[in-house]
């Protein structure tokens, strides 16, 4: 099917010069380009949004140990190479 596209000058000149480089056409690097983001937009957000696990105990820093100084931190870890 043909149609008209009004592109931004220095966009189509990239997309020209992309597709020389990848020896392709350009119709065919512009149906590429919108079946990737048709793709994405097919894919359900809320699914695709996944929950960081959150530590929600007791503790904190031992009494003693100066949070601010590896040092310190690593000779807590017993790891003071």
């Amino acid at each position: 099917m043909k149609t008209t596209l009004d592109l931004n000058d220095q966009l189509l000149a990239n997309a020209k010069a992309l597709a020389a480089q990848q020896r392709t056409s350009l119709t065919r690097l512009i149906e590429e380009g919108l079946q990737l983001r048709l793709r994405v937009k097919a894919v359900d957000p809320a699914r695709s949004r996944k929950r960081l696990p959150g530590f929600r105990g007791r503790g904190g820093l031992v009494a003693g140990v100066e949070p601010r100084s590896n040092k310190a931190l690593l000779e807590a870890l017993g790891d003071d190479t």
